[in-house]
């Protein structure tokens, strides 16, 4: 998902400096977190938590369906592969959960950030943290700091011409509501009204039969789509940072995103994230810069 998304808010406005969707998927602007829910859990220990989880005994976590790589792997969130999936099982084992006392649940994107219960405790699912989306549900603190790249197929024109002024002249296509595609229409600004697609896949099809010049989406999403799912496509560069992040998502004020947020400090203070980050996201020192 990508790969995947938000509605990019006065901070991406502010882009002397910036650029996920996903995520994709993808895919904003920062926001409060829900560290300063109200509420809060009187223990984070496991017997403390109980009375905040959908189910009890269980830690209930929501993706969307297909889980793309390489946030997951195998289409298979339960397997602990991907760097979503794994985020997800350490922080249910700071809860004090077991492997086999997490419960996955599906959850398309669209549908995450929308006003109301959840049948989940948290979703993880390449979701930017936005003032607009805080409004409806809680975020977590960040587990992941995005930018957002840009990918094409070889030998076509935006390759070589990608200044901001040859950026405006194409044309873009990206997945509904995510940061990805208010990336392009607020910071990119083309002449040109960028396409529209209810998923990623479509996005990626697209690209490949040439309705779009290229896609915009977070950089881990764009190097695995280029390196490994559209023949012939290359990542062009990324986007300076906008302070976009993803983060954990709750139904509004649910008090266990202040365990969760304890769980996030301990796993970034130990090494935990950056860990992951080097296994399954592949950061790579030398992605060229884009200017949008």
């Amino acid at each position: 998902m990508t790969m995947r998304r938000i509605l990019i808010t006065a901070a991406v406005a502010a882009l002397g400096t910036a650029l996920a969707a996903c995520g994709s998927s993808g895919s904003g602007g920062t926001a409060s977190s829900g560290g300063s829910a109200s509420a809060a859990a009187t223990s984070c220990t496991y017997a403390g938590v109980q009375k905040e989880l959908y189910t009890k005994g269980v830690l209930t976590v929501a993706t969307d369906k297909p889980a793309y790589p390489p946030w997951f792997e195998d289409n298979n969130p339960a397997n602990g592969k991907g760097y979503e999936s794994a985020v997800a099982y350490a922080v249910a084992k700071q809860l004090g959960f077991k492997n086999s006392q997490v419960k996955w649940a599906y959850e398309p994107f669209n549908d995450s950030y929308a006003p109301g219960p959840k049948k989940f405790d948290f979703d993880i699912n390449e979701i930017s943290v936005s003032a607009a989306r805080a409004q409806a549900v809680t975020f977590s603190d960040s587990y992941y700091d995005v930018q957002q790249a840009l990918v094409a197929l070889q030998g076509t024109p935006i390759v070589t011409k990608h200044t901001p002024a040859d950026l405006k002249t194409y044309v873009f296509g990206d997945q509904v509501g995510t940061t990805s595609l208010a990336f392009i229409n607020s910071a990119i600004q083309p002449t040109q009204t960028p396409k529209v697609y209810e998923t990623l896949n479509d996005v990626k099809q697209a690209l490949q039969t040439h309705q779009i010049a290229a896609l915009v989406t977070d950089t881990p999403t764009a190097q695995y789509i280029s390196s490994s799912e559209i023949p012939h496509s290359t990542m062009v560069g990324q986007f300076p940072s906008s302070g976009e992040h993803y983060g954990l998502l709750f139904a509004k004020g649910n008090p266990l995103v202040t365990c969760v947020n304890k769980a996030l400090a301990t796993l970034k203070s130990n090494g935990t994230l950056a860990a992951l980050q080097k296994k399954y996201l592949q950061i790579y020192l030398t992605v060229p810069n884009l200017k949008p």
